[in-house]
């Protein structure tokens, strides 16, 4: 991980900026990409329980040979899971079908606020971290009103929030309190999925520096201080979406692509989805 830019979360732990996403890879694939973004120089895997594909993921760390304390790895606990000790079993399933000892980053991946389970789930997450179980726990697709009540009932700061953030949805509330409460910010679907790569800006900006559209994305992803997961399962776009660290955006081309922002959200609103 020497070689990629880390952002120290709010409890010391280092986490690599730029990780390796398989949401909507099928298991039976989840191996060849994941070993693909390892031979890359990929060192932060973020899978999830509902993704199905825990397992091609552990089998691509296993067969790695790369040392564990090298790796970072993260997993998200799905939402009919929440609850205290549902989620405390939840986490062993998943390090289970792992086939590790423990996790560096453990989510609630959704507030999924129709069955208000959020908080007690939150509480056994700090219990998994006073255990030492994992060695870092955070939320995903949290809003502000649903951060606050963890704030407000835990006794431990989440360390991520992971969000769906790219040009055309940037989240600026959800951004500022994170950043107001030492809670990094972490993008998912950076890319939205490919609909902002014809942008006529990032287009040209891209021509201006002989690079993928993709590449200016993730690179205005990282001179925002974000982390970012993009995913592939192709091996030439596994290796440029890392190919962004010898280049930088200027102070006015960041700004060209934060004028993109708009409600350009891909996946549910946190607000509405219970899973």
């Amino acid at each position: 991980m020497s070689t990629l830019p880390t952002i120290t979360l709010n409890n010391g732990v280092a986490m690599p900026q730029i990780g390796f996403g398989v949401f909507q890879v099928p298991d039976d694939e989840t191996t060849a990409a994941v070993t693909a973004a390892l031979d890359a120089g990929y060192r932060s895997i973020d899978t999830a329980a509902v993704y199905g594909n825990e397992s091609g993921t552990g089998k691509a760390l296993a067969a790695s040979g790369i040392a564990r304390d090298e790796l970072f790895v993260t997993s998200k606990l799905w939402n009919t899971d929440q609850g205290y000790d549902a989620t405390l079993a939840a986490f062993e399933a998943s390090l289970d079908r792992l086939g590790l000892d423990y996790l560096d980053l453990y989510l609630i991946h959704w507030p999924a606020p129709a069955h208000d389970r959020y908080v007690d789930s939150w509480h056994a997450l700090e219990k998994l971290y006073a255990d030492g179980r994992v060695r870092a726990i955070g939320v995903s697709n949290f809003l502000p009103e649903h951060l606050r009540r963890v704030l407000d009932a835990g006794t431990i700061v989440p360390t991520v929030n992971q969000i769906e953030l790219h040009p055309a949805l940037q989240q600026r509330d959800v951004v500022e309190f994170g950043d107001a409460h030492g809670i990094a910010t972490e993008a998912w679907s950076p890319l939205a999925q490919g609909a902002v790569l014809n942008e006529p800006a990032i287009t040209r900006i891209a021509a201006d520096h002989d690079r993928t559209p993709a590449q200016i994305v993730l690179r205005w992803h990282l001179q925002q201080g974000r982390i970012s997961i993009p995913k592939s399962v192709t091996p030439s776009r596994i290796r440029e979406n890392l190919d962004v660290l010898d280049f930088e955006l200027s102070a006015a081309e960041v700004a060209e692509v934060d004028a993109l922002d708009r409600d350009g959200r891909t996946g549910p609103h946190p607000a509405e989805f219970n899973g």
